[in-house]
């Protein structure tokens, strides 16, 4: 399973409307992280789970849903969430 397969798994549990992951580690060739095997991505993640939810509480619940995998597979994640009202 790819990385991004597995992203797409964990960030279920947030039962996302919409969810668009870009591999940005090519851009990021020779980064500590990189060499070290963690990956670059970009989220996208449409949820209602983020109603109520501020900025950091909607990134907390990103990091939260994708555990095991912040540790080795991603150095590096950008994240935009939002609810469906503010798609």
């Amino acid at each position: 399973m790819s990385v991004i397969d597995a992203m797409r798994a964990q960030l279920a549990t947030l039962d996302p409307v919409a969810v668009e992951i870009i591999d940005d580690s090519a851009k990021h060739a020779g980064h500590a992280g990189a060499r070290s095997g963690g990956g670059h991505f970009r989220l996208s993640i449409v949820s209602p789970r983020f109603a109520g939810c501020r900025t950091m509480e909607r990134h907390r619940l990103v990091y939260d849903a994708l555990g095991p995998l912040m540790k080795r597979e991603i150095h590096a994640l950008s994240i935009t969430a939002k609810t469906p009202d503010e798609k």
